[in-house]
């Protein structure tokens, strides 16, 4: 698994692993039932305590991205499908409030506004 930790940075290392991970399962880099390496394992790679690990993948558990077996390992979760669109819905509304802000202050019509879009919408 390809994960960046920086020591510098002002966010908990854990989190900064929970990031990467569920940024992997947002893109569709790990998907459903994906088996997640151990906490052990993870930790070594990182050079990080197993204490933080397990942190990280107990952030996932409860977001609902990963479901943790014991005995098992931890697996991409079913619901995590349904996660990431939810997560890229809410990112895509970001960026339309953005661009409606701007049209707004142009003074475009939400009309112009609309048809704008349909004609970005459609060009592959």
């Amino acid at each position: 698994m390809d994960i960046i930790i920086s020591n510098s940075s002002d966010t908990p290392i854990y989190l900064q692993i929970a990031e990467a991970i569920r940024y992997s399962i947002i893109s569709g880099g790990l998907k459903e039932g994906d088996v997640l390496p151990s906490i052990r394992s993870l930790a070594k790679e990182l050079s990080v305590s197993v204490i933080t690990t397990k942190k990280a993948y107990e952030v996932l558990e409860g977001q609902g991205y990963i479901k943790t077996h014991q005995g098992r390992g931890s697996v991409v979760s079913a619901r995590s499908a349904s996660l990431a669109r939810e997560h890229r819905l809410s990112e895509l509304e970001q960026h339309l409030l953005e661009a409606a802000d701007i049209a707004r202050e142009l003074n475009i019509s939400a009309e112009e506004f609309a048809e704008t879009a349909r004609r970005l919408y459609d060009i592959e």
